[in-house]
This record gives structure tokens, sequence and C-alpha cells, in this order.
């Protein structure tokens, strides 16, 4: 009678333990074809005026010229959508922020005080500085290897400090996410997108409230 209760509880266990590998795996299964929410770190934007920058050395802006204005334009974009940060008050257009860096050159030796009044008087002046960007490792040709990589400052205009940043992250983001791709499989304009979209986005999501997946490519 012992021996029997004790093979009863053997196959209990066994069930329980393999029904917690089945519900394991399924969660496992579950997360890696899903997201999940993350909290802003940054949530001075709401009930403000904002304005987009970036910049880029000259080596870079040679190598990819559209890649300062392109910024500006989709993290204006990213920022100014009502259901990403649903209070911000307003913001300046990216064209006109572009115009504006073409009208004033030397806009990156200025304070951001300065600058977000040339801009109309905008209480918050987001930096986005590009430290690297390239597409390939330096020499080689034949395989892509892209990195995007820098800071994005947040300067609060009406604080009592506009010209120090009142919020400061960095952004490092590759693609492809695998080595052996090269010209012959992926085009080159196919690489700089992705790349770009990659840095817009770790540029922007932590400014507000987004979904990611529970394992990240980037």
């Amino acid at each position: 009678m012992r021996s029997a209760f004790v093979m009863i509880a053997l196959c209990a266990c066994v069930l329980l333990s393999s029904g917690c590998q089945l519900a394991g795996g399924m969660a496992e299964a579950y997360r890696r074809n899903s997201t999940r929410p993350i909290d802003a770190e940054y949530e001075g934007l709401a009930g403000k005026t904002f304005a987009v920058v970036a910049s880029a050395d000259r080596a870079i802006q040679s190598e990819h010229p559209q890649l300062v204005e392109e910024t500006m334009r989709r993290a204006s974009k990213v920022l100014s959508n009502s259901a990403n940060v649903p209070k911000a008050s307003g913001f300046v257009d990216a064209d006109e922020v572009i115009r504006y860096t073409y009208r004033v050159p030397s806009w990156p030796a200025r304070d951001a005080l300065t600058i977000a009044e040339d801009l109309g008087g905008v209480q918050r002046l987001i930096h986005i500085e590009i430290l690297e960007y390239r597409l390939n490792e330096p020499g080689n040709t034949y395989e892509w290897a892209g990195i995007a990589a820098g800071t994005v400052s947040v300067y609060e205009i009406d604080g009592n400090d506009p010209n120090t940043p009142a919020f400061t992250t960095t952004f490092n983001v590759d693609f492809p996410d695998a080595k052996g791709f090269g010209p012959d499989q992926l085009p080159r304009s196919g690489v700089t997108t992705a790349l770009l979209l990659r840095m817009i986005d770790r540029s922007t999501w932590p400014m507000f409230r987004h979904e990611e997946p529970y394992y990240p490519e980037y």
C-alpha cells in the first residue's frame, strides 16, 4: 500500500513538473513575440512647447549629407505625435528649424537659451548630438556593420538653469543584427534607413511611455 502511495506521489510530481515546464515554455514563447510597456525617463514635455535640433561633425555630414536633417524631421514627427506626448502644447516644425540652422550656421556655438529664443521662445530645447554614424568597419566595404551613437539633451528654458541639460541620455544602436551581409544582400539605402530608424527610436523613447519587445534587438 505504501509503495502504491509513493508511486502516485511520484507521478503527481512528474506531472506537476511537466506542467510547470510547459507553462514556462509558453510564457517564454509569449515574451519572444510580444512587447511590454516602458515608462518615460523624462516627462518634462508635458504642457510645454519644444523644438528638436540635431548636430554631427563635418566628417559624418560629408559621408551622410541628409542625416542631420532627417534626424530632426523624424524625431520631431515622433515627439509631436499626440499619441506619444499628448500633453505637449506645441512644437516648432522641423523644416523651420532646418532653415534656422542654414541661416545661422554657427548655431552649435550658441547657448541653449539663445537658440530657444531664436526659435520663437520654446520652453524645451531637445538636442540630438550624433557622435558616430557609420555603415561599415573602417576599410571594409564588403560587409555592413552599421553603428549610430550619440547623446540626447533636454534643456528646460523656463527653468532656473536653461543652459544646463535637465535630462541627458545616450544611444548606441547597430544594424544588421548578424554578420555576413554586404551590398549584394542589403542595399545601402536599406541599411541607412534601418539604422536611422533605430537611432530615432532610442533618441525619442525616453521621453514618452512606449512599447518595447521583451528581448529588444537594439
